[in-house]
């Protein structure tokens, strides 16, 4: 029996500032769907999953999704109005009873439910907005850039979650390592036209690379058949003009046909000089120590730092990436040790939180008033690595045309910032390139191009990704912030550190299921009481078990209508798994009471 789409669009056509986004466009979406959703910055990716999700209403065509299913849709920017807490909003659609799956999305996303929305930052929004959609469950889920925003823990969380779910999903995302490990189809949008291929990213780059070779040599062969028939034209047309017209019309027809065709975008031009040559030693960090109030960094960490070397920093988020990287560069004062930092740098840096773009400043006044680059805000030329170019020839080489050249920062997306971004910093000459989550937003073309950038370039990199796929392709040491204040360096990229933990969190595990040694009877030391977590833990159980017992209430109260099964049969399977889930839950806070109450009276 065929199955029934959980998603299906026919004849959609958009356009915005009279520039079509689609035309014509159908799509279906079946269930069980893992596709991967990619295209160049700026193809209308995002534009494509707020039509399908209902947000972005196209000019002509439909939309059509079966009673009884449902589309979610991960929000890039949470609308948080009216809401106090994160988990407030992330609970706004659950059914009574059901926060604990926002809780548990919580845990694995690694945001606080409780959080106030006034004082949570962009990041801990966007994560709320992911567990929301965990929470919600959905038929078909909408997921642009999941992945931003999340340590390696985190995504393979989620990585976790998407393979066990049976819910269809669509994803946009730059990490490939994610992409591969998920997708089973591909939506490839280009220039308007969305093409579908039965298998997932990992077979995307070749797919697109062959049909690029099929269309150079179709508008090869057009070409040298235009400019023969033109040749012809002027030849011969005066010997035969009335006969030979409808020739004449046919190369007209060909030119148009030309004329029509969509160059493809051509890739940024990136460049890094590496200037004048750093010596030997770039950093020597010898017993570093930081910590913030009761939370360490680093303890006694050394590091030496070679000129050519490219080194990662891994770990999750909060672990201090950021900090220790400002140790080693001098701009953040350690608690203890020294950073000596070597002779002749140049140092480029490339911030994750955009801090070096003026978002209400234009693209232009953006790269013309660095007092770095020597020039003042209102000039036409901005010096490149010591060459004066102007303004628009070098944001044309950055992908951005001349009327983005005095739109402000803020109208851009976030693959257009981080462009803008790479071209402040490929301005200046540097033998020291410092990138902070550079790869947040690009897409692969562009990621590519700085991979093999990076690869070529005669200098040094300092490297804070959780690209797993970029980590394997671009470091050669690899720091891992392993908490407690631990850092360490491993040979290699991700893969590599992978490798090399493995054995050694066995031998850990090894050492700690060693059964320690009786010791005598008489230096046994007396039963103590409960740690202090333990007794705020007996102290809250009570509450907890009487909330379980209510939420299980309402749930069994729900479900004693005996038309509720058939009437809505998705509300009935959430509120059968709810009430198990609390049911279980509620088993488990009485067990764990009755231990602590016990350790209580022993002590």
């Amino acid at each position: 029996m065929a199955r029934i789409p959980l998603l299906q669009m026919s004849g959609i056509s958009l356009t915005f500032g009279g520039d079509p986004v689609f035309s014509d466009l159908d799509l279906v979406v079946q269930p069980g769907d893992r596709v991967a959703l990619v295209g160049r910055n700026g193809s209308g990716k995002s534009t494509l999953m707020k039509v399908m999700a209902g947000l972005v209403e196209p000019d002509q065509g439909s939309i059509v999704v079966p009673p009884g299913k449902s589309v979610g849709y991960m929000e890039q920017d949470p609308q948080m109005t009216g809401f106090a807490t994160l988990g407030d909003f992330a609970a706004s659609a659950l059914e009574p009873g059901e926060m604990y799956r926002v809780e548990r999305a919580g845990e694995g996303l690694k945001f606080d439910p409780a959080r106030p929305v006034e004082t949570a930052s962009g990041g801990e929004r966007r994560r709320a907005a992911l567990a929301k959609l965990m929470a919600e469950a959905p038929d078909l889920m909408l997921l642009d850039e999941p992945t931003n925003h999340l340590d390696i823990e985190a995504i393979t969380w989620l990585e976790g979650e998407l393979k066990s779910t049976r819910a269809a999903y669509v994803l946009i995302s730059h990490d490939r390592a994610f992409l591969r490990a998920l997708t089973r189809a591909t939506l490839w949008v280009d220039r308007g036209q969305v093409r579908r291929q039965e298998k997932g990213f990992d077979a995307f780059e070749a797919w697109r690379d062959k049909i690029w070779e099929e269309e150079d040599q179709q508008r090869h062969k057009l070409n040298r058949l235009i400019k023969s028939e033109s040749r012809w034209a002027v030849e011969g047309i005066s010997a035969r003009r009335k006969r030979n017209m409808g020739r004449v019309r046919a190369l007209q027809d060909l030119k148009a046909e030309r004329a029509s065709q969509i160059k493809r975008q051509g890739a940024a031009e990136l460049a890094l000089d590496a200037g004048p040559k750093s010596g030997r030693k770039v950093i020597e960090a010898e017993g570093l120590s930081k910590a913030f109030d009761d939370k360490t960094i680093v303890s006694n960490f050394s590091l030496k730092v070679q000129r050519g070397d490219r080194v990662a920093f891994v770990g999750p988020n909060g672990a201090g990436k950021t900090t220790l990287l400002k140790m080693l560069l001098g701009l953040e004062e350690p608690d203890a040790g020294s950073v000596t930092l070597g002779t002749n740098l140049e140092i480029a840096l490339f911030d994750q939180t955009r801090d070096q773009l003026d978002p209400d400043a234009s693209l232009w006044e953006n790269l013309t008033t660095d007092p770095a680059l020597g020039i003042s805000g209102k000039a036409d030329q901005v010096m490149v690595r010591g060459q004066p170019k102007h303004v628009v020839g070098y944001l044309k080489e950055f992908l951005f045309d001349e009327r983005q050249a005095r739109a402000p920062v803020r109208s851009l997306s976030g693959g257009e910032k981080a462009r803008l971004l790479l071209a402040r910093l490929m301005a200046r000459q540097s033998n020291l390139v410092v990138l902070d989550e550079p790869t947040n937003d690009l897409d692969v073309e562009t990621l590519d191009l700085l991979q093999e950038l990076l690869d070529a370039y005669d200098g040094t990199v300092l490297l804070v990704s959780h690209d797993r796929d970029f980590l394997d392709r671009v470091a050669t040491t690899t720091i891992a912030m392993e908490g407690d204040g631990r850092a360490t360096a491993y040979a290699g990229g991700w893969s590599d550190y992978l490798s090399q933990r493995a054995p050694k969190e066995a031998e850990e595990k090894v050492e700690k299921s060693k059964p320690s040694k009786p010791k005598p009877k008489q230096e046994a030391a007396p039963k103590e009481g409960l740690s202090f977590k333990e007794k705020h833990r007996l102290e809250a159980l009570p509450d907890e078990i009487d909330r379980l017992e209510q939420e299980i209430a309402k749930l069994e109260q729900l479900m004693a209508d005996p038309e509720l099964f058939t009437r809505e049969p998705v509300k009935f399977k959430k509120a059968t798994e709810a009430l198990v889930e609390r049911q279980e839950k509620l088993a488990a806070a009485e067990e764990e009471w009755l231990e602590l109450e016990e350790k209580a009276g022993d002590a």
